[in-house]
């Protein structure tokens, strides 16, 4: 990672949990660029904008429940897109239905499935998993 800053996307349309989100990275002691979208559209606009820049993602948290594209959408949209860049995504979501955590499972591109709240332990994972 360049000068060991994490780039991290959390696409959701929860505010709320968008704030937990951020004090839960505040906690972990990296030095994080956190970017939040509330839709998938926003967030492939976003990719969009920093492909090959220094400030693309390291690290998407995907919501599965929103508004104009979701999270099944936005991993859709993404493959299409043919990105080259090492990035690690996970579904984050208060689902608790076994079909959407075998859906995520179709997706190479997703590295698991976490249900909500995300803890600050599990975001540390996360973030360790990408210095590997």
């Amino acid at each position: 990672m360049m000068d060991n800053r994490i780039n991290l996307l959390v696409i959701d349309d929860d505010d709320i949990n968008i704030f937990i989100i951020k004090k839960i990275v505040e906690k972990t002691g990296y030095n994080v660029n956190m970017v939040s979208k509330a839709n998938g559209l926003l967030a492939i606009d976003h990719l969009k904008a920093t492909m090959g820049q220094e400030t693309f993602p390291h690290l998407i948290l995907i919501d599965i429940n929103m508004p104009v594209l979701n999270g099944w959408e936005f991993l859709e949209t993404y493959e299409e897109l043919n990105i080259t860049q090492r990035v690690d995504m996970y579904m984050l979501s208060s689902s608790v239905y076994e079909n959407d955590i075998e859906k995520a499972k179709t997706y190479a591109k997703v590295k698991g499935f976490i249900s909500k709240p995300l803890s600050i332990e599990r975001l540390i994972e996360l973030f360790k998993l990408l210095e590997q």
